[in-house]
């Protein structure tokens, strides 16, 4: 697949060892890509190196046999090693111009926003081929992130997406409930982490949303 083909749109599901331990990471990963879902990133904070690689290469495997684009949230190194699809990078992470020197002109690069200005940079990257899409957020409040920044809200998400020039995948707070409101708003995708882990049915879950993200699209 190529960087072209690997676009960031519609269910993006964030597999985050906060909500999912590494030991059962693929059997969960394994229901969300069988439901639908062709996004997945791997979030581990403070996982040990070893642990974390051995799980990047169990949801590559799996993401091959689905489909689906396989992104490793801060590691290059570990996307590299994986031959993941991409890498997704925070505003204090690897810089993304020395991370698309490392995963050459196939590798996808996403980046965190929280702001006009991060925004505005981002466009600035994207129009010299650095980086592909922008997360934008946190949209609404979020349990995941204790340090999270204060929620953006709907404006701020249309504002986003008045000077983005990449896609932009919404994070923070969504629920199957906003999922139409933040897609009206202007994202391209929207990222999910404890509404898809916490489900008490996680393959219904995923249906559910992607019922939601296509009705729209449609024009439902």
């Amino acid at each position: 697949m190529t960087r072209a083909e690997k676009r960031i749109s519609g269910l993006y599901a964030i597999m985050d060892t906060s909500y999912v331990d590494l030991e059962e990471i693929e059997a969960t990963a394994r229901v969300i890509m069988e439901a639908g879902a062709d996004i997945i990133q791997l979030r581990a904070k403070g996982a040990a190196s070893g642990d974390l690689l051995e799980g990047a290469r169990r949801l590559r495997r799996l993401s091959r046999r689905y489909g689906a684009i396989f992104i490793v949230n801060d590691r290059v190194d570990v996307a590299l090693l994986v031959d993941a699809d991409g890498v997704h990078l925070g505003q204090e992470d690897i810089p993304v111009e020395e991370a698309r020197k490392l995963l050459g002109r196939d590798g996808l690069i996403g980046l965190s926003t929280h702001d006009p200005d991060e925004v505005s940079r981002a466009g600035r990257l994207a129009e010299k081929g650095i980086i592909d899409y922008i997360s934008f957020g946190p949209v609404f409040h979020t349990r995941t992130k204790k340090d999270a920044r204060p929620a953006a809200g709907i404006q701020g998400l249309v504002e986003a997406r008045r000077n983005a020039t990449v896609p932009i995948t919404a994070i923070g707070g969504i629920t199957a409930e906003n999922v139409p409101s933040v897609l009206e708003a202007g994202a391209d995708a929207v990222a999910m982490i404890s509404e898809v882990l916490l489900a008490k049915d996680i393959r219904s879950k995923i249906k559910e949303l992607l019922y939601i993200i296509e009705s729209r699209n449609r024009g439902g």
